[in-house]
């Protein structure tokens, strides 16, 4: 979904059920149907609406313009989005960087064996992936030592997380864990997985 704040915000409450639930209820006059509505949302959103904000020298949009552009977004609803990822402007000097990262060829692999970590460690709990996680199994397979706990506490006073949000941060902490190949979540990949969902109180505070 591009421009997630050009829908009508109706539209987009409606996501939450199936984003929380993987199911969708329809209702009608004689009853109601529930069908399984398991995907993968990918949405895309400018930062104000002419779209340069911070940039004060190209951004002119007044701080009501830009809550009432945002507020079209629930809280609720960024909750239910695991990753939050800001695309910040490419700088002149960075687009004749001569350094190269890995290739898509070596993510996917890595990719794959992350994936096979997953199916392995799950393969008696009737799931498959870290997304899939219910409470009691993220306290089960997402263990976090004192330090990680400390680092955990201090993010969820200062950026004001919610219980669901502080699950979904374990639930990526156990993927970049597994990507990274290791069994246990370390300190580096809390910090990185809180990186990932910072949006929500950076622009909804």
């Amino acid at each position: 979904m591009d421009e997630l704040p050009e829908f009508q915000k109706n539209v987009l409450e409606v996501l939450r059920q199936p984003l929380e639930d993987r199911e969708i209820t329809i209702s009608r006059v004689n009853g109601s149907l529930t069908f399984p509505s398991n995907f993968m949302l990918i949405t895309a959103l400018n930062p104000c609406p002419c779209g340069h904000y911070p940039d004060s020298n190209r951004c002119h949009c007044s701080e009501e313009s830009i809550k009432r552009y945002l507020g079209r977004i629930s809280g609720p609803l960024l909750d239910r989005i695991d990753l939050h990822v800001e695309a910040a402007a490419v700088k002149y000097e960075n687009l004749n960087d001569s350094r190269k990262g890995d290739t898509s060829a070596v993510i996917r692999e890595r990719v794959i064996l992350a994936l096979k970590r997953q199916q392995a460690r799950y393969k008696n709990e009737g799931i498959h992936f870290n997304s899939q996680l219910s409470a009691s199994q993220i306290e089960k397979y997402c263990v976090i030592d004192e330090n990680g706990k400390k680092l955990l506490k201090a993010a969820f006073d200062k950026l004001n997380l919610s219980a669901r949000s502080y699950h979904r941060i374990l639930k990526i902490c156990r993927t970049i864990a597994d990507l990274a190949g290791s069994e246990d979540i370390k300190v580096n990949h809390i910090t990185e997985a809180i990186q990932y969902r910072s949006l929500d109180r950076k622009y909804w505070d």
